[in-house]
């Protein structure tokens, strides 16, 4: 939807942003300065206890220093409430009393239809309802009571009948003033393929609306009372309404619960969600009758940063959470993981909860364990491991899954606890050799010698190139926050070891959003950094000859070049910045001591890194290619332990 010039600006300047956020957080009074539209909470966003989340009333803009989330009152109500930008839109022009503007009519066309199609569910919503309480649904009823659900249950989750009627729902509808294609894309009846009357989908089943985070009813679930049933649950196929594959049960309620309990509980199924809510779990989620997508877990992780995954305690259960770890491994990132708790063998959440109370379903939730252990079962349970062969093959399929993870420092991380797993298999004086995708261990020299200082500092030699490359990244950055936009991620990734330049990295990412709407970025941009720290940061930036030399970083340098230098340097840096965490783990591992072999080891390593700094440095022709096949290169180096030396 196209709004018209200055619609937004009105809407903003309406809107107070920090009534908007204060809706979701408690601000903190010992930080916030009202008088000057100054409001400091802990982030909405993760979870935290300090108040790291600000809100800058007088420009409407928030920025969270712990996880970087940042964004005006749209952008608030869209990740808060998980809503279109439009939608967003429509829900604060309804609180600024401001009529929206009419829509293009394709787009028009498309949220009327919807509309239509949702009024239509949730008639079958208040329909099934009522047929709960009539004479066909006395055996629904029993079962309702014999599974322990109070009404007050069955009403908080708005449990139906659908009587075993062939188009009882549909003659309904149509006398309600439905069109016959209205309710046939709503997946409520079935067309049949030869033609004739529309008939009812669900029938002879205990029905249960599913509805989106904003609470409009998109699908139902049904469980049959036939146990000769076809399918014992039966859910609505997909419309224009209902995506399975990002739709979660329970998701709205669940949501703002999950931030009161600071956890979230993801079961298999509606029934289990039930279960958990009537027993005060009310942060719980399902699926809907798949397997975990990628979509969902992106909706899990908005919720709450390590969802545990709580699973009916037989095969089928464990199978789904060995599926959901080849999933979730490449979309890890740092405060982004799983934790999972296996219930007791032939048990679901219900029948745990009924046997032994909340009690225990809460020990049972602080055992879930993280999802590097559920890792190492999968690959190590029922396997023998008698052979140099089959340890070899052990390493090559745990190297395999630890290669799908993106976020470098989580992948060095589960390569460490995969190491002590394996030590412990296998005993610390047998760890694996060269096939295992951690460092082996490798004989110690006789004569121990204190660590050198010269091996502390070739760790850090080529600090000057270190500053000379994070000037060129700030200063391009300075230059064009567009292409700041475009590269968020890398620039958030990107790590900064001067402490002056971090104040300029933290600034430039904390006030980019705003400047991205200003007529002349870069001029507010830097005017806004001044004005915060109290110092012309391109000029910092400048000391540094080469930096103010730079072809690319001169006012009127093209954008598509500015860009261009960006890219480069952030590839750059973030190869050489691994191979630096390598060496600096290798550091720490000495304790104090260091034998011959090691510091001269830390030496090769040092020096190996030196050079891919010069050459990077030297280069200007160096593409963002090359530096990704150097990081790689490196990276192989390291695992390989090159330096190592050689027995004769």
């Amino acid at each position: 939807m196209s709004l018209p010039p200055g619609f937004i600006e009105e809407l903003r300047t309406r809107l107070s942003l920090s009534q908007v956020v204060g809706r979701k957080v408690t601000w903190d009074a010992r930080k916030t300065n009202v008088g000057k539209g100054d409001h400091w909470s802990p982030c909405p966003f993760h979870q935290e206890k300090t108040a790291s989340f600000h809100v800058d009333d007088r420009k409407g803009f928030y920025y969270c220093f712990g996880c970087h989330q940042k964004g005006d009152a749209i952008t608030f109500v869209r990740e808060t409430e998980n809503v279109s930008f439009i939608e967003a839109v429509e829900i604060l022009a309804r609180e600024a009393g401001m009529t929206m503007p009419a829509r293009d009519p394709r787009a028009q066309a498309k949220y009327d239809r919807n509309k239509v199609l949702a009024d239509i569910m949730e008639q079958s919503v208040q329909f099934y309802k009522m047929q709960l309480s009539s004479g066909a649904a006395a055996g629904a009823r029993d079962y309702l009571k014999s599974r322990g659900l109070p009404s007050e249950i069955q009403q908080k989750f708005e449990m139906g009948f659908a009587p075993n009627d062939r188009g009882i729902l549909y003659r309904h509808l149509v006398d309600k003033g439905a069109k016959d294609e209205d309710i046939i894309d709503t997946g409520m009846v079935i067309k049949p393929d030869e033609g004739g009357t529309p008939f009812d989908r669900f029938r002879g089943r205990i029905m249960f609306p599913i509805r989106n985070p904003r609470g409009q009813c998109i699908a139902f679930g049904g469980r049959a009372m036939d146990p000769n049933a076809r399918a014992k649950y039966l859910n609505s196929p997909e419309t224009p309404l209902f995506d399975k594959g990002r739709t979660l049960y329970n998701h709205g309620p669940a949501r703002e619960a999950a931030g009161k309990a600071d956890a979230l509980i993801v079961a298999e199924g509606y029934m289990d969600v039930i279960a958990l809510a009537q027993f005060g779990f009310e942060h719980a989620v399902a699926p809907l009758g798949t397997a975990i997508t990628a979509d969902q877990l992106t909706l899990m992780w908005r919720m709450h940063p390590e969802p545990v995954i709580a699973l009916d305690g037989d095969k089928a259960g464990l199978r789904a959470a060995l599926r959901l770890i080849d999933l979730a491994l490449p979309l890890l990132e740092a405060g982004k993981s799983l934790r999972f708790c296996i219930l007791p063998e032939g048990q679901d959440p219900d029948d745990l909860l009924k046997a032994k109370g909340s009690d225990a379903m809460t020990k049972l939730l602080a055992t879930a364990q993280p999802m590097v252990n559920l890792l190492w079962q999968r690959e190590t349970e029922g396997k023998v491991f008698d052979s140099p062969e089959r340890k070899a093959a052990l390493d090559a399929s745990l190297r395999t899954a630890l290669k799908t993870i993106q976020d470098r420092s989580i992948r060095g991380h589960y390569g460490q606890a995969i190491k002590e797993l394996r030590e412990t298999l296998f005993g610390t004086n047998r760890r694996g050799g060269g096939n295992a995708p951690w460092k082996p261990w490798t004989p110690r020299a006789q004569v121990k010698q204190p660590a050198t200082s010269g091996t502390k500092s070739s760790i850090i030699a080529g600090d000057g190139a270190n500053r000379l490359r994070e000037s060129v990244i700030l200063a391009a950055a300075l230059r064009c926050p567009s292409a700041v936009a475009k590269m968020e991620t890398a620039m958030e990734k990107c790590t900064i070891s001067n402490p002056d330049l971090q104040e300029i990295h933290n600034a430039i990412l904390a006030n980019l959003y705003e400047s991205l709407n200003k007529d002349n970025a870069s001029h507010y941009l830097i005017e806004t950094i001044e004005a915060k720290l109290g110092f012309n940061a391109l000029d910092r930036l400048f000391q540094i000859k080469q930096v103010r030399e730079h072809p690319y970083l001169h006012e009127d340098a093209e954008t598509d070049m500015i860009e261009l230098t960006l890219r480069e340097e952030l590839t750059k840096q973030a190869a050489l910045i691994g191979s630096a965490h390598e060496i600096k783990e290798a550091e720490q591992d000495m304790t104090g001591l260091a034998d011959e072999g090691v510091t001269w080891r830390l030496q090769q390593a040092a020096l190996t890194r030196g050079k891919a700094t010069r050459a990077l440095d030297d280069d200007e022709d160096t593409t963002s290619q090359n530096a990704e096949e150097l990081k790689d290169h490196l990276q192989k180096m390291l695992d390989d332990q090159i330096w190592v030396k050689k027995k004769r």
